[in-house]
């Protein structure tokens, strides 16, 4: 039994097209006696599936928010059979603010999984999520970027279960969704994200990297909606056939090791980009120490062959920041 406090401002098992708000009961300087509201959209007609699709986890990834708020102008109820559930900004302080994590708590939502009904602002999304929403959802969509902090080469996002046929719907969903990088979240995937707690609450569900920045690509964007369309055709929401790539590459984070970690605190002068395929001793790029100019510059290499995944977005980096995101192709014969 959920013990959520969160208060929605819309009945989400009525029919029609409901825009409202998740109310959240706290006081601080900024609202003393209110709530802090998180956006929520609910486009329902018949007893079809049930999707439910967020962006806005972190607040400075905009074109999740971007392709979600298109849904909401140009779908027509009377086209579907089925229920879209859509939260645009489920960090919304964060969203305000251009800001990763929460400016309320410091909090990272995608880091307070399951979350606790009695704990900040940022706990009480994570569980109301994973005890309310994720319940009566019969597929989850999670949009990411990388923010102002790193670009990734876009793609989507599969949680390798233990349950072996959910595994194979998230993959189901992946491919439908039509990038063409899956990347398989294996034994380093974050047991406090939202795809672990779509894991645990048995829902099939996919999250995204598209690009980054901290702006809005529109081919990037462009892309993401064609996908959100696709996916809604895949599970019978709307009555077309979805249209997929012939092909998917599918990788993974083998070991953290193989990423690129700075040694140091310096300009980052960077020789490859997100989606380079990369080999073992290839310069990665070398540390500038232009705030001590005797001292020389450093090259860094590449330990291992591989796909750079994402890079960061940062001129000026500190020593043990992520600059390079390398992960490695495996083999999807027999799993699809």
């Amino acid at each position: 039994m959920s013990l959520s406090t969160i208060v929605s401002s819309i009945d989400l098992a009525r029919d029609g097209k409901a825009i409202g708000d998740l109310r959240i009961k706290w006081s601080d300087n900024s609202i003393p006696l209110g709530y802090h509201l998180v956006p929520i959209i609910s486009i329902k007609n018949g007893s079809g599936p049930t999707a439910l699709m967020i962006s806005g986890t972190h607040g400075d990834e905009f074109e999740g928010p971007s392709a979600l708020m298109r849904l909401v102008d140009q779908i027509d109820i009377k086209d579907i059979n089925g229920q879209i559930i859509i939260i645009p900004a489920l960090n919304a302080p964060a969203i305000r603010e251009s800001s990763r994590v929460s400016p309320l708590d410091r909090g990272n939502l995608n880091r307070a999984f399951p979350g606790n009904p009695t704990g900040d602002v940022t706990q009480q999304i994570a569980y109301h999520i994973e005890t309310e929403l994720l319940p009566i959802a019969d597929v989850v969509v999670d949009l990411h970027s990388g923010g102002k902090a790193s670009f990734f080469s876009p793609c989507t996002l599969a949680t390798r279960t233990k349950d072996k046929t959910l595994y194979k719907k998230n993959l189901t969903l992946a491919k439908v969704f039509g990038l063409p990088l899956i990347w398989v979240l294996g034994d380093f995937n974050d047991s406090r994200s939202l795809n672990s707690a779509a894991a645990r609450v048995g829902i099939p569900m996919i999250a995204t990297e598209l690009g980054g920045g901290g702006g809005v690509d529109p081919d990037i964007t462009n892309t993401t909606e064609k996908g959100l369309y696709n996916l809604l055709k895949h599970i019978g929401i709307f009555p077309e056939d979805p249209h997929m790539l012939d092909s998917n590459t599918m990788v993974e984070l083998v070991s953290n090791n193989h990423s690129v970690i700075s040694p140091g605190e310096g300009v980052f002068d960077r020789k490859v980009s997100a989606g380079d395929i990369i080999n073992k001793g290839q310069l990665a790029g070398q540390i500038h120490y232009n705030l001590e100019p005797r001292r020389s510059s450093e090259n860094i290499f590449f330990n291992s062959n591989g796909i750079v995944l994402a890079h960061t977005n940062r001129g000026y980096v500190k020593r043990g920041d992520m600059l390079l995101l390398v992960v490695q192709e495996i083999d999807n014969t027999g799993i699809l």
